[in-house]
């Protein structure tokens, strides 16, 4: 089973868990050619890498004033998550697994990055997004960071123009008022384009550091971090950062080149200070016999 696959599997026993709390439906019923019920069988989330996600659509913030994501992005990266603020299940699962995710990592939102959880439910008010703002901030535990938390609202236009640029597509049925999508997240560059994404409601931080160093085009990070992307690479069929026996080898050889340099270097001290020692002490060939 391949990562779209698994998506979708989540995503289809969370959406029929709610729909067999609304009503029964029979095994032999409601089912389409590929086996997936009907709410699913146009889900999907297929972002492409470097895609640019348009930064001036018009939404609203939790706090009903005017925004873009280019109000956000500009000088850091954004984590960009499409969820519903009023989904009984599965957007609460992402919505903490990303909080729990983000927590774990010393960067800081605000500051470093810009977290953005977009509603694609036209319905979705501010109220509900600053309900749910205050929950993430509860969770995540840094009051100073509450300016890089952004949950926005907007028209089916505005909902339309960023989820076809990402490539996510959901559906909705009306009987149950419940959305059939799936789960991931999004790592935009300053610029808007896709750098990194992760699906599923897992999200391992040493995978998502690695994703906002890249993003940030190493402007965030440690030395260390740089040098782990340097023999870690991204695999877009999987989702995540793996290391590669070219990376171990360049790794090796840098780590290689350093211990000789250290050494060259020690070995020219000693040489220095021998010869230093040699020329000013009693037995030195530069004093003469009386």
């Amino acid at each position: 089973m391949n990562v779209k696959s698994s998506v979708l599997a989540l995503a289809g026993l969370l959406l029929c868990s709610g729909l067999c709390r609304a009503q029964s439906i029979p095994d032999n019923v409601g089912k389409s050619s590929n086996g997936l019920p009907p709410a699913l069988v146009n889900v999907g989330f297929d972002p492409q890498l470097n895609k640019q996600i348009p930064l001036d659509t018009p939404f609203v913030d939790e706090n009903g004033q005017p925004a873009t994501l280019r109000q956000y992005a500009g000088k850091r990266p954004v984590v960009l998550t499409f969820v519903y603020f009023r989904c009984p299940m599965l957007c609460n699962q992402v919505e903490q697994a990303l909080v729990g995710t983000l927590k774990m990592i010393s960067f800081n939102p605000g500051t470093d990055y810009d977290v953005v959880f977009l509603s694609f439910d036209p319905q979705d008010k501010p109220e509900e997004a600053l309900k749910k703002k205050q929950e993430a901030m509860s969770r995540f535990a840094r009051p100073s960071t509450e300016p890089g938390w952004h949950f926005l609202t907007g028209t089916r236009e505005s909902i339309d123009a960023v989820t076809k640029a990402a490539d996510f597509r959901f559906t909705y049925d009306p009987k149950t008022q419940l959305f059939g999508h799936a789960s991931g997240i999004l790592l935009l560059t300053p610029d808007g384009r896709i750098s990194r994404y992760f699906f599923g409601v897992e999200y391992p931080p040493s995978n998502v550091r690695l994703g906002l160093v890249d993003a940030s085009a190493g402007k965030i990070g440690t030395p260390v971090d740089h040098l782990l992307l340097f023999c870690y690479q991204y695999d877009p069929t999987t989702a995540h950062y793996s290391a590669t026996i070219l990376g171990v080898i360049r790794m090796g050889g840098v780590i290689t080149l350093l211990c000789m340099a250290i050494g060259f270097v020690i070995f020219r001290r000693r040489e220095h200070h021998g010869a230093s020692n040699g020329n000013i002490g009693p037995g030195s060939p530069t004093q003469g016999a009386h």
